[in-house]
């Protein structure tokens, strides 16, 4: 392998989203102003549970995955491994060499693993009663689950990357694998996040006060950066993208959708859930100046945009204190927030419209708080741009911010 510094493409993506599998689908909601989130009905008998929305995904496994190839997959484990197939088949690289010979790694986070398996952990604490307790409970219920079950599905013997960084989780594992390829020791990482949507996920953003209380209007919220928002609300989903070093795309004549340029993390070290507009500015700075680009060089901006109060805010202020100018939208007001998944769907959904010329606005951004302004946001029906470059951001607890910046295919 070559310890040169690799240019790193994304030569497929493979993406399980309420609002689709594939881009033509997922275009066709968003043009449309579709909103997939919808009162839980399961979720009203739980006490003292003040949101009862969410945007979950109608998903089972395809008939060819064996019995004993499920048993250690939860839901989200499940969730990553089938859009990592899907990224695999887009990418031509279904029974290939090349991922079994150790040049090819996995990137990939969650917020946590499967909840019910956690359940049968928590069974044995609280009753001292370890038969609850299953051979398969912690596969199925550890962190690093997707990752594993991806490797291990796929026969992957490179390196294992997990992100476990909550809303960065996925966009960690993108920039964490365009790094190891950038530096040489891979020429492939599958990279993204999966999540799944419980009401144990929400009650946590509940005792936040960071949900939404909309209950009897779902598909009017969550409403990022609007001076009406309330909150967030959960969704769930996966997605995978392909990343590779250019030469070996170029070598096997693979397809390419994009350039993978610049990337940056950094935490704010200082609040664990309240976000630092100075350290968000600084994440998007140094993303910039690992791509090698100007302000002026980025077309458009995906927000992480959630719909919370101080949130919203704080983006908003870091994002035109670098951009001002750039064409920003969320997809949250589609999706509601898919925690690990977001910024994979996003990155995905950022390089298809970057192809397309066409950039989807903030859904249910009627009234732009007052505090949000300096930016340009996208409204109503979406606008058409004539981008090179855009950028997608995501921040998550603990301070985690991440900014990946794309360009469009390599002509030489």
């Amino acid at each position: 392998m070559s310890t040169s510094r690799e240019r790193v493409v994304i030569t497929g993506a493979g993406n399980l989203t309420a609002l689709g599998t594939d881009w033509r689908s997922f275009r066709a909601a968003l043009q449309a102003g579709t909103s997939a989130v919808r009162r839980m009905e399961d979720w009203q008998s739980v006490t003292g549970l003040q949101c009862h929305m969410g945007a979950p995904l109608a998903f089972e496994m395809p008939d060819h995955y064996s019995r004993k190839a499920l048993r250690s997959m939860g839901r989200v484990a499940r969730l990553g491994v089938r859009a990592t197939e899907l990224a695999l088949i887009d990418a031509g690289l279904i029974g290939e060499a090349v991922l079994k010979d150790g040049r090819a790694g996995v990137a990939y986070g969650s917020a946590t693993g499967s909840p019910d398996a956690l359940l049968e952990f928590v069974s044995t604490l609280e009753r001292a009663d370890a038969r609850a307790l299953k051979a398969t409970s912690y596969l199925r219920g550890m962190s690093h689950t997707a990752a594993v079950n991806i490797g291990v599905h796929f026969g992957l013997t490179g390196r294992v990357l997990t992100t476990s960084s909550a809303c960065t989780a996925s966009s960690q594992a993108i920039g964490f694998g365009f790094e190891t390829i950038r530096n040489g020791h891979q020429d492939i990482v599958l990279a993204g996040g999966a999540d799944e949507l419980t009401v144990a996920h929400s009650a946590v953003f509940d005792a936040l006060y960071a949900t939404s209380t909309a209950n009897d209007n779902p598909a009017d919220t969550p409403r990022p950066f609007d001076q009406a928002r309330d909150g967030l609300v959960l969704g769930e989903g996966a997605s995978t993208v392909v990343l590779e070093s250019l030469q070996h795309a170029v070598d096997r004549r693979a397809t390419i959708l994009a350039e993978v340029v610049g990337f940056a993390t950094n935490s704010d070290g200082a609040h664990i859930t309240q976000p630092n507009t100075e350290t968000q500015e600084r994440c998007i700075r140094m993303a910039l100046d690992d791509a090698g680009l100007q302000a002026a060089d980025i077309g458009y901006v995906n927000a992480h945009g959630t719909g919370t109060a101080s949130g919203d805010v704080s983006e908003a202020r870091a994002t035109g204190a670098v951009l001002p100018e750039v064409a920003v939208s969320s997809l949250k007001g589609h999706l509601g927030h898919t925690l690990g998944a977001c910024g994979g769907i996003e990155a995905w959904a950022t390089i298809m419209m970057l192809r397309d010329g066409w950039f989807a606005p903030t859904l249910n951004l009627s009234n732009v708080d007052a505090q949000c302004t300096g930016i340009d946001h996208i409204t109503a029906e979406g606008r058409t741009l004539d981008a090179r470059y855009a950028m997608s951001n995501n921040f998550a607890f603990g301070g985690i911010n991440t900014s990946l910046v794309f360009g469009p295919p390599p002509t030489a």
